[in-house]
């Protein structure tokens, strides 16, 4: 379910990007320098009208999938781990039992000094 959430999230995410990049800044979009012979679909406002709903709905859409997919993993214990890792590996302990005890590194012995003899 929450990789389904995940692939539409990203094509929404896409669609997005590409419609907010269509748009100008005075917001004529693709009809700003179009001679209004398509029409009013087409043309500077109808355009403008268009791109400006998509992205109205695409936002809308892209804010909703984020929310839910943020409620959906909330309770996932998979702590600093990336989507690309897998499956989390199976763990003993518990948040609540506290930090890992830390160990002591071993040292290495020192080698033994050959005895000099005192015939």
């Amino acid at each position: 379910m929450i990789t389904v959430l995940l692939v539409l999230h990203l094509f929404v995410t896409l669609a997005l990007i590409g419609v907010v990049l269509l748009q100008r800044s005075e917001g004529g979009g693709l009809g700003v320098g179009s001679s209004q012979g398509m029409g009013s679909f087409m043309g500077g406002r109808g355009t403008a009208n268009l791109l400006t709903r998509s992205t109205a709905i695409l936002g809308a859409a892209f804010f909703a999938l984020a929310l839910t997919l943020a409620l959906l993993t909330k309770g996932a214990s998979q702590q600093n781990r990336s989507i690309l890792d897998g499956p989390a590996p199976q763990q003993n302990r518990s948040i609540l039992d506290g930090p890992a005890p830390i160990t002591a590194p071993t040292v290495p012995a020192l080698p033994t000094l050959p005895s000099v003899p005192t015939n």
